[in-house]
């Protein structure tokens, strides 16, 4: 459906999708920007731009930049901080950066240098359609309607599973009843973007997801061609840079039995400095011949590298490692190497290597998180860090925090990994960090294997382990090599990096980017055959070095006890002004969190000073017992009785009849105001009035 709201160009195009009216509109705002497209569904709106620059001088890679950002009052809210404004994009943030450029950036022809930036913003969101598959299909239309050579359409749809029956774009209570969440881009022809996780779902099963997905997906992409009949620009025409032929066939003269020689050789660093060596061979050679081409050189050497390194995979159906398609190179796991952290393990699978620690803490080291989506923040209580030093590539780099690779990388490991965690009631919040330590590939996949034997090693209960594989791909016409465990030039050079984790049962976490066109269910298929495989090798090689969860926490492991008292003594615990909860910190040297439910969680790594903290605790909460006998203290005398407080705070009455085995004419003959008396409990009646019998008592004492 089209409307157009006036003369001045305003065009909207929308259709029901799924529960929600989408629809795309251009034409009114922006209107400077190269495209721009307001996206909805429900009260969720985002707005996607897209401008473009000529490339700069000598640029040699395709400098193109994703943003998304929200807008806080999108959700009515005000930003928290002293200045009250939006600052740096949240981790969450970078994420939707990532899942917007992924299955865009393959989109553009080869040897487009412009400069393109696409900015996302979030205007709207209404906490139940989420906003990042809207910025993805937005951010194509305002590509789709622009002049760039755009060889898109895509659209992203969010895939969740609810009783077996798929759901697109489930809302945040469909989410917590389904056993898959995954975000899957597409064109209409193919898939080519999966980010998401599942709850052990069947490989086979997921690709039924992934299958339904991408049908829906081609609704979407009909309604973007919709907008761009009304309303798009005429498209720039590409022509790829004309290639010096003469060049090229004396560079391929000179070094192509070179290359394939270079190819056999296993080790990374040898392979790369031999075809750095056929590249100065080639440079010096060609100088005088060809001046000032050394830029044109180095790129049909690199073209070069990747032609050969796929005839070979192709044709002799061998790695330029040596293995075969199917082989997963050689596995080295210890744990409990570190000697202070409370897990820790070193994963090492052929040149890939990571330190992989585990730290149990407090609920006070709980992380928040505020999101548009959520109308509280979450309280995460495990985190999963991972960090890509230049060391682990041989290289020198400035470091300078956190790159938006570490956290995608990340994310996808604390997705693999959260699933086998123990349940709700776990007292401790855990932190997983992984210091990638050498890198030849699959670096996130070595992160998920060593999460999972650092916590088994950390003695958390995880309800199996999990491994982790990435999957990849030559397709040369009708040849097709799908390959296990990938190097980092296989992933360069080949047309699929798909990261498949799990345990043994089923798939817990799963990323996937396609660089081809055309790539078939037959062939998802045999990936995901290959993954399972691939992955059961090497969970089988992992529980070789635990295979279980430790029965003992590390002795540097905060030891936490909870304890239930009634929820009206929770004041007594807290004292006026916090004063008593301080003054137990304060003399035991414990972190004590109190709910609102009467649960209490006391930490400490010294076992003795929990042991006294609860002590202390349970003399503050501790409720009187009926048949017990406590020594109290006479705090009113009245005429038919003694008030007597048995326990901090709680008083009973002994009646007259109860002071002696005698007759008592006046309470004051046997008791005062002060004394220390022996009573015993005799009943507590529903609205906790107590009776005491101070006859009962001296008979049993006697």
């Amino acid at each position: 459906m089209t409307v157009k709201t006036s003369e001045n160009s305003r065009v909207i195009v929308k259709q029901d999708f799924h529960g929600s009216e989408l629809s795309f509109e251009s034409g009114w705002v922006a209107k400077q920007a190269a495209g721009a497209v307001i996206v909805r569904a429900g009260d969720t709106v985002v707005m996607c731009t897209v401008c473009t620059d000529k490339p700069r001088e000598g640029q040699s890679f395709f400098p193109m930049v994703c943003e998304y950002q929200e807008k806080t009052y999108a959700a009515g809210k005000i930003p928290g901080g002293f200045f009250k404004r939006e600052g740096r994009p949240g981790e969450h943030e970078i994420l939707a950066c990532r899942l917007i450029d992924r299955p865009i950036r393959p989109m553009f022809p080869d040897g487009f240098m412009n400069e393109v930036q696409i900015i996302c913003t979030v205007l709207s969101c209404d906490e139940v359609n989420e906003p990042y598959t809207l910025a993805i299909c937005g951010a194509s239309a305002a590509l789709h309607i622009s002049q760039l050579p755009f060889l898109g359409p895509i659209a992203g749809v969010k895939v969740g599973r609810v009783d077996g029956k798929h759901i697109i774009n489930p809302s945040p209570e469909e989410l917590e009843k389904s056993d898959i969440e995954m975000i899957v881009a597409g064109t209409k022809d193919s898939i080519v973007m999966v980010e998401g996780g599942a709850e052990f779902v069947p490989d086979t099963e997921v690709l039924a997801a992934l299958n339904y997905g991408h049908e829906e997906i081609k609704k979407i992409i009909a309604l973007q061609e919709d907008l761009r009949s009304k309303v798009g620009v005429e498209k720039e025409e590409f022509v790829p840079e004309e290639k010096d032929h003469s060049l090229q066939s004396k560079v391929e003269e000179l070094a192509g039995s070179k290359m394939e020689s270079s190819l056999e050789i296993t080790s990374k660093h040898d392979r790369k400095a031999a075809v750095k060596a056929i590249k100065t061979e080639v440079l010096e050679t060609l100088a005088e011949s060809f001046p000032d081409q050394e830029g044109e050189i180095g790129d049909i050497l690199s073209s070069l590298l990747k032609k050969k390194s796929r005839q070979m995979i192709i044709n002799k159906k061998t790695r330029i490692d040596g293995r075969g398609l199917r082989d997963v190179r050689p596995i080295e796991c210890e744990v409990g190497l570190i000697p202070r952290a409370h897990g820790s393990a070193l994963f090492t699978r052929g040149e890939t290597q990571a330190i992989v620690t585990t730290t149990l803490g407090t609920s006070a080291d709980t992380q928040r998180i505020e999101t548009l989506m959520k109308k509280t923040s979450e309280e995460r209580t495990f985190m999963l860090h991972y960090n890509f030093p230049p060391y682990c590539t041989g290289e020198v780099k400035m470091m300078r925090g956190t790159a938006r690779r570490e956290i995608g990388h990340g994310a996808l490991a604390h997705r693999a990994v959260e699933k086998i965690l123990p349940g709700e009631k776990y007292p401790y919040v855990i932190r997983v960090v992984s210091d990638v330590t050498e890198s030849n590939g699959s670096s996130s996949m070595a992160s998920v294997c060593g999460g999972s034997l650092s916590m088994m090693d950390a003695g958390v209960p995880v309800k199996d382990t999990v491994g982790g594989v990435a999957m990849g791909l030559i397709k040369e016409g009708e040849d097709v090599a799908v390959l296990t465990d990938i190097l980092g030039d296989e992933d360069h050079f080949g047309d699929m990096d798909f990261k498949v984790c799990g345990s043994k049962e089923g798939i817990t976490a799963l990323q996937m980017d396609i660089k081809c066109t055309g790539l078939s269910q037959e062939t998802m298929e045999k990936a995901l055959e290959q993954a399972r495989e691939g992955r059961a090798h090497i969970i089988s090689e992992m529980e070789k070095a635990i295979s279980k969860p430790r029965e003992e926490l590390s002795p540097y492991a905060p030891q936490i006890k909870t304890m239930k008292i009634n929820p009206d003594k929770i004041r007594d615990i807290i004292g006026p002004g916090g004063k008593t909860i301080r003054s137990i910190v304060e003399t035991t040297g414990v972190k004590i969190d109190v709910e609102d439910d009467g649960t209490v969680s006391i930490a400490s790594s010294d076992a003795a000073s929990c042991k006294r903290a609860m002590e202390i605790i349970e003399g503050l909460t501790e409720e009187a017992e009926i048949g017990k006998i406590y020594a109290g203290v006479v705090k009113k005398v009245v005429d038919f009785g003694a008030f007597v407080e048995i326990l901090p705070g709680i008083e009973g009455l002994v009646h007259i009849s109860q002071l002696e085995d005698k007759r008592v004419e006046k309470v004051t003959d046997v008791v005062n105001e002060g004394e220390e008396v022996m009573v015993r409990v005799l009943d507590i009646d529903k609205q906790g009035k107590i009776r005491l019998s101070r006859k009962d008592a001296m008979e049993a004492s006697q």
